[in-house]
C-alpha cells in the first residue's frame, strides 16, 4: 500500500466517523470505510460538485455536515457565492503545507518584505497568503487591493522585495511606477506570487525578463484553499501534498488516464473539513508520473488549466455563475432577458450587463440597483449596465459571454 493509499484510508475512517454528510453519502451507497482503502477506491465515492456543495450548505446543517472537528476550534470562517460558508480548520501537523513550498520556490524568506494585495475580508486568499508568508519567514505588509500610489510609496519607503496578488494588478502597479518616473532598475520587488486569475506568458516575460523577478502562480479555490503552484523551468502546477487530484469524466465522475483532459477533482487531506472528491469545475490534465520532473519527487503535477466544465466564469478571482444573475433578476420583473459580457481592456476585467426590458416598462434606476445587488450578493463589481433594444439578446446564447483575450 502506497503512502497516498494510507493517507486516504486514514482520512476516510476519520471523516466517516466525524462528518455526518460523508457518513450519509457513504451509507446511501452501501459503502463503509473498509471499501475506501486506496486512491483507486475513491472512484466509488461520488464527485461533490459546487452546486451540490451549495445545496448541502443551504440545507440547514452547519457547514453542510462536512465539518469533522468541533467548530469551537475554527480560527476563521469565510463565505463564497451560494452562499457557502467555508471553515478554515488548522492544517494538521502531519499534513505538509504546499503553500510554503511555493514561497520557497521563489526564494521568499527571512528579510523579505511583501505587499499582500489580496483582500482580507470574506474570502480566504488574503489571510492564507499572509499566514504562509510569515511561516516562510517574511514580513507582511497587508495592503489589500487598490490604493496604488500609497502602495508605491510604501514600496519605496520600506524597500519592499515581494508582491502577492493578481498579475493584472502588478501590471497596473508597474505601469503607475513608470508614470511616476520610477525607473525599472529602482523597483525593489524581485519576488512575486500570483493567484485568482491566469498568469500569461506576456506577463511572465515582463516580470521576469524586464524586471528580473522570480515568480510563481498558485492554483486554488475558495473551498479548498491553495491546490498547486508553478516552478521556474517546469511546466504545470505542482500539487500540494495536502491534496490528492484526480482528472475525471465530467459526466460519470470516473477517473481518466494521465494526460487526458477532464474535470479537476480534489480530495483534501485536511481532516477538519471533509472535502472528498470535490469537483472544482475546472478542466485540467495530469502529467503521467513517469514524465514528472525529478525535482518535484513523487508529487502530482497538473499539466495546465483548460477552462471551465460548466457555465461559471472566473472574474477578478470570483466565480460568476448564471444562477447568480438569475437570482438577482428575480427582483426586477421589468427585465425580459439579460446577458453578461466579460472583456479585458488594459489588463483589467470589465463586466457589462446587457438588459432587455419587457415592452412599455420604465427602466429608470435599474442599472444602479442591479450593480448594488450584485456587489452585495456576489461581491462582484458590475462596471456597466446597458439597456438594449428588443431582440438584441439571443436566448440561444450563453448568459455569460467571456470575450477576454489573455495573450
Amino acid at each position: 500500500m502506497t503512502t497516498i493509499d494510507t493517507r486516504i484510508r486514514d482520512l476516510i475512517a476519520h471523516v466517516y466517523n466525524h462528518a455526518p454528510a460523508i457518513r450519509r453519502i457513504m451509507d446511501e451507497r452501501g459503502l463503509t470505510p473498509a471499501d475506501l482503502q486506496s486512491a483507486a477506491d475513491l472512484a466509488k465515492f461520488p464527485v461533490i460538485s459546487k452546486d451540490a456543495l451549495t445545496e448541502m450548505h443551504v440545507g440547514g446543517e452547519l457547514f453542510g455536515g462536512l465539518l469533522a472537528i468541533d467548530p469551537a476550534h475554527l480560527p476563521r470562517i469565510y463565505i463564497s457565492p451560494g452562499p457557502i460558508y467555508d471553515p478554515q480548520p488548522t492544517l494538521p501537523e502531519d499534513v505538509p503545507n504546499g503553500t510554503i513550498f511555493a514561497m520557497h520556490s521563489i526564494g521568499i524568506g527571512r528579510g523579505d518584505r511583501v505587499l499582500n494585495t489580496f483582500a482580507y475580508h470574506l474570502t480566504p486568499a488574503g489571510h492564507l497568503v499572509d499566514e504562509n508568508l510569515r511561516l516562510a519567514g517574511a514580513t507582511v505588509i497587508p495592503t489589500g487591493p487598490g490604493n496604488t500610489d500609497l502602495q508605491i510609496m510604501m514600496m519605496n519607503a520600506l524597500h519592499v522585495t515581494g508582491f502577492a496578488g493578481q498579475p493584472s494588478y502588478l501590471m497596473t502597479f508597474l505601469d503607475r511606477c513608470a508614470e511616476l518616473g520610477i525607473p525599472k532598475e529602482q523597483i525593489p520587488i524581485k519576488k512575486a506570487l500570483f493567484s485568482a486569475e491566469p498568469y500569461t506568458q506576456s506577463q511572465r516575460e515582463r516580470f521576469e525578463g524586464e524586471y528580473g523577478m522570480s515568480t510563481t502562480s498558485i492554483y486554488g479555490t475558495a473551498d479548498l484553499g491553495f491546490v498547486g503552484f508553478t516552478m521556474h523551468g517546469l511546466d504545470g502546477f505542482v500539487i500540494s501534498e495536502s491534496m490528492y487530484v484526480e482528472i475525471c469524466d465530467p459526466q460519470s465522475g470516473q477517473p481518466m488516464p494521465s494526460g487526458e483532459k477532464g474535470e479537476i477533482v480534489v480530495t483534501s487531506f485536511n481532516r477538519g473539513y471533509a472535502l472528498i472528491r470535490f469537483g472544482t469545475g475546472d478542466l485540467g490534465a495530469l502529467i503521467p508520473p513517469e514524465a514528472v520532473d525529478p525535482r518535484v519527487g513523487d508529487r502530482q503535477v497538473l499539466a495546465g488549466l483548460y477552462g471551465r466544465v460548466g457555465e461559471a466564469v472566473k472574474v477578478r478571482g470570483m466565480f460568476l455563475h448564471p444562477n447568480d444573475l438569475r437570482r438577482a433578476l428575480t427582483q426586477f420583473p421589468q427585465v425580459k432577458r439579460a446577458q453578461v459580457i466579460v472583456t479585458r481592456p488594459e489588463n483589467s476585467d470589465h463586466v457589462e450587463v446587457l438588459l432587455e426590458l419587457h415592452a412599455n416598462v420604465d427602466g429608470t434606476g435599474i442599472g444602479e440597483q442591479l450593480q448594488a445587488m450584485a456587489q452585495a450578493a456576489v461581491r462582484l463589481r458590475i462596471d456597466q449596465v446597458t439597456l438594449v433594444d428588443p431582440g438584441t439578446i439571443s436566448p440561444a446564447k450563453a448568459m455569460i459571454q467571456d470575450k477576454r483575450q489573455w495573450d
